[in-house]
Formats: C-alpha cells, structure tokens, sequence
C-alpha cells in the first residue's frame, strides 16, 4: 500500500528551529538568541493577564474589534483594514494561502526571515531568494527577480538577522515596479524601534498593491503571548479574515496586547533603552575588532573572520553561560546575532567576546 503523501512542498520545508534557551551543565544562563525585549511586558499587559484569568470559561472575541480599535488610535489607522493573529508569522501564512499557490512564485531577500520560505512552500508555491548587497535589501534585484508568476515579495524592514533597512523612496520604487497582479508585504517585526517610522503604514494607505505586518513580540515583550497584526488595503483584509480561524487568538492575549499598545510611556522607554545599549554593544565589540552593520533592530549581527571563528566564539560564550544565535541557515556562517539585552548582560557579552578575541580561553 502507497503510503499517503502530504501536498508537494511540505516536506521540502526544514524544521524551524528557535533561538536555544539552555546550556548543558550551565546554570543561570543570559539568553541572547530571540531578539526578546529584557526588559519583559508593560506592566499594564500584566495586570490585564491577571484579570483575564476570571474569564477563561468564555470564548475571545472573533473580531478582534477592541484591539483593532487601540492598534487604529495609537498609531493613526483605520481599524476596518486591520487583521489580528498569532504573532505576524501567521498574518504571513494568510498571505501565502491566500494569493500564492502551485505554479506561482513567493520572492524574498537571501538573508530574509525564514518564515517567508516555509509559508510559501506550504501554500504550494515557488519560493524564489534573491541576493542582498552587503547584507542590505536591493530593490533593483528585487525586481529583476519578478516573473509573470511572482505574487508575494516579502521584505522585513528593519531585517532579521542583519539589522539593515532601507528607506521610504527605495520601498516607494519597489511598490510602484512590482507587477501588476503582485503584492509587497513590509514585515515591520521591529519598526516600532525605528524613531519616527510607521513600518510603511503610509505607504499602504497611499496603493493597493502594499501590505504591512507588525507583532507584539519584539518591542511589546508578549513573545510568549503570540499576537501580531496587518495593515492593507480593505479588499486584501476582507480575502484574508475569509481563511482566518474565527478564534484565532484567546482572551489572555488579546487583553495584554491592548494594554501593552496603550501604554506607550513604557514602549518609549524600551526604544530608547535599547537604542543606548545598542549602541554600546556595537561600539564596544568594534574595539575589540568585531564588525557590525549598522542595526536598527533589537539585536547586532556581529561579524567573524570565518565560520570557525563564529563557531569557537559562540562555544566560548554558551561556557560562559551566555546564549547567541549562529545564522549559518541565513546563509551568514561567518556571523553570530546578538540580542540587546539589559545593561548587565550587553557588558557581559561584549567583555567575553574581548576575552575570547585575545586567546584568554
């Protein structure tokens, strides 16, 4: 008997693996490897968790309307054109069900989230990859890459794992040359640490033919909530609400994820921690001969001589209970990306990788 085969694709997808959280034989280890805000959720988002617990027995909302309605007052939006899901990763998939299938392409940049890979093949299509320039996105290869069968380009704007961005005009002349059946979807996973940038929200009011994803993840700190979101066009919402799970996210989740986007004092003090320490994290591994580009993100992705390098340093950094990530699988084996993490652990990281750098091992 013929075993039963899954659709074509699937099992051309390779698991997807997280950052580690663990070390054998090492206790009290600093993780470094999510790119998790250190300085965890607003405390708002946790009195809302607190209180959802009275209400556990009861069914979340299948509109998502009072999230919606704070995403839509805190930054200026309109709430109809907005989708909520689990983590933007899932808003990500809709896409691919939704306007990719056999016979069509999906386009992403080389050193771009894997999820874009794996939604594509799962939906059946053709995930095509193409090259960066020095780790940054290149919009004239983007649409050189563009076929009659090209339906979704994914960019993430700042990127995962290099940090880099590209600006408004270059997203403008990326939209405005994409074909005319093909949608460009700006993954904002961590625009909200980019001062004064609306991860292409103004963009998407302006055509229809953009789609914007955001997360609370990241900047939030509700990585273990699992809650992202959409901007597009209203045509766009309306296909993709059509193939979302009508209670996609809980009670708990959309509760914190309110009070989390409200309490804006808190998300302002974490962009600007985060922008301090950054910035002594890549000064000071600099000094110590380890290159970074310049990130706009919540992480640096410090650069090696040679794989091997990266490899020793990462092993010498796990003894020393601290956890990185290596990112050979984005084609970047020369490369360790490093969280931003509290004060404590940014000076850790960066003295260990100064011991490392001068044999002292």
């Amino acid at each position: 008997m013929a075993p039963i085969a899954p659709q074509p694709g699937i099992m051309e997808i390779a698991l997807y693996e997280g950052g580690k959280s663990k070390v054998d034989g090492v206790t009290n280890v600093v993780k470094l490897s999510s790119n998790e805000n250190p300085f965890g959720a607003s405390p708002a988002a946790k009195d809302a968790v607190a209180r959802s617990v009275h209400e556990l027995h009861r069914y979340p909302s299948t509109d998502h309307a009072e999230l919606r309605a704070a995403i839509a007052e805190v930054h200026g939006l309109d709430a109809e054109r907005i989708i909520c899901g689990v983590g933007s990763d899932e808003i990500i998939h809709f896409l691919c069900q939704a306007y990719a299938g056999p016979e069509t392409e999906v386009l992403y940049t080389e050193h771009g989230f894997a999820m874009y890979r794996i939604s594509a093949l799962a939906a059946g299509a053709t995930p095509v990859e193409v090259k960066e320039r020095d780790r940054v996105t290149c919009v004239d290869n983007l649409l050189a890459g563009c076929t009659d069968k090209t339906r979704l380009v994914f960019i993430a704007n700042p990127n995962n794992p290099t940090g880099t961005m590209i600006g408004l005009a270059e997203i403008e002349r990326l939209a405005e040359g994409l074909p005319e059946n093909c949608l460009l979807v700006l993954d904002g996973a961590y625009a909200e640490y980019v001062e004064g940038y609306d991860g292409g929200a103004k963009l998407v009011d302006m055509r229809d033919n953009v789609v914007m994803t955001r997360t609370f993840s990241k900047l939030y700190g509700l990585g273990g909530m699992r809650v992202g979101w959409g901007y597009a066009p209203k045509a766009v919402i309306d296909v993709l609400n059509r193939i979302r799970g009508p209670f996609n996210l809980s009670s708990t989740a959309l509760a914190a994820a309110e009070a989390a986007i409200r309490d804006t004092a808190w998300t302002e003090k974490c962009r600007d921690d985060n922008t301090r320490l950054r910035t002594l994290l890549s000064e000071s591994l600099a000094e110590h001969g380890v290159p970074c580009d310049t990130s706009m993100a919540n992480f640096v992705l410090a650069r090696f001589g040679s794989q091997q390098e990266a490899e020793d340093c990462d092993l010498y950094l796990q003894k020393q209970g601290l956890i990185v990530r290596r990112v050979a699988g984005y084609k970047l084996p020369n490369c360790l990306r490093i969280t931003v993490g509290d004060e404590p652990s940014v000076r850790r990281v960066a003295y260990c990788i100064g011991q490392f750098k001068a044999g002292d091992r």
